[in-house]
């Protein structure tokens, strides 16, 4: 992970931008057929905070895997049929979540009611849905195609917690003129 200046904020600091590193530059990576993948789990706040900001999905139950697709043969890779899999040490399988459905694993708080009896009414604090973030889906892997020396990156979000000694499976890359499919990625997680 890269962190750039991204605006400034007052006192003259500035922001950290998150920049996502090569593929081979983690230490969860894997090549095969000239296409190499590397992976990154986010669920200490510290990582966190450049990525999504104060509120950590992981803290919510989702935790986010960072996947950095890297293209070096000669042909156009759809990446568009990716499926991912956490896949835990004892051999349970989590589905990735797509982007889109984050927001809805936890519902926004109802208000505490002031008073008692029919006639109660709500307080009108904010308790806004900590998964319902533009991140979130902004920062989702969305690529389609991935032509010759090019990469693509983003997340993919699971309903689990980290466990070390994981392995995410990752599956359904073809290429894009004959539909072959590359052989799958099981890469271990590995932490920094």
């Amino acid at each position: 992970m890269v962190l750039a200046p991204n605006k400034a904020l007052p006192g003259g600091k500035e922001e950290p931008k998150f920049v996502p590193g090569t593929a081979a530059s983690y230490p969860s990576h894997q090549t095969s057929e000239k296409v190499t993948i590397g992976v990154k789990a986010y669920f200490d706040d510290e990582d966190v905070r450049p990525v999504f900001g104060k509120k950590n999905p992981y803290n919510y139950g989702v935790l986010p895997v960072l996947v950095v697709i890297q293209n070096d043969g000669p042909k156009t890779i759809r990446v568009k049929t990716l499926q991912a899999v956490w896949v835990s040490p004892d051999r349970d399988r989590v589905e990735a979540t797509p982007a889109k459905d984050v927001r809805y694993l936890r519902g926004p708080q109802r208000p505490p009611e002031i008073g008692t009896g029919p006639a109660s009414i709500p307080k009108l604090a904010s308790h806004k849905n900590p998964l319902d973030t533009w991140e979130i889906e902004g920062r989702a892997f969305a690529a389609q195609m991935l032509p010759p020396g090019q990469s693509a990156s983003g997340f993919f979000y699971f309903q689990t917690g980290y466990q070390r000694g994981a392995n995410l499976y990752l599956s359904g890359l073809q290429e894009a003129e004959s539909g072959k499919e590359l052989l799958y990625f099981e890469i271990p997680i590995v932490e920094k």
